[in-house]
């Protein structure tokens, strides 16, 4: 499976915010969207960074709760681990799991047209894992 097909099944929207948005204006999209992470670009398109809850948990840890006033700038990752929609979906849980990280922005080229989940690619998984079965199954019972 590609990571092309989970962003047909899932969509390709992409929550984002400047570099300029404060941290709390962050957590305030994480929590409305229901997501682990933002993309921080200037027009939807570029990377910039991304900001993770992970990156957020971190920094209130250090800093307490005043980073919520700081810039996204002065938190977020700058160096973003990308993919492409054709990776296969087994080597991305591979470089996600080696990075420690649960977001991976898909690009065409250096723009920005996707991103997914630790979750998204579990799920793609448990699903082939089903076809297989279901196959087994069928070619098992066709000789009945």
């Amino acid at each position: 499976m590609l990571v092309e097909d989970i962003l047909k099944k899932k969509g390709r929207l992409v929550a984002t915010l400047p570099k300029n948005a404060q941290v709390s204006d962050a957590v305030a999209t994480l929590h409305e969207r229901g997501i682990g992470a933002v993309v921080i670009s200037p027009d939807r398109t570029t990377i910039e960074g991304i900001l993770s809850e992970r990156d957020i948990v971190r920094e209130l840890h250090r800093m307490g709760a005043s980073v919520l006033y700081r810039a996204i700038a002065d938190i977020m990752t700058t160096n973003v681990i990308t993919c492409s929609g054709g990776d296969r979906v087994d080597a991305m849980m591979g470089l996600m799991n080696e990075n420690r990280i649960r977001h991976l922005p898909v690009v065409n080229g250096k723009a920005l047209v996707g991103i997914i989940s630790t979750r998204d690619v579990v799920a793609s998984r448990v699903d082939e894992l089903e076809s297989e079965r279901r196959a087994i199954d069928e070619y098992l019972h066709q000789g009945r």
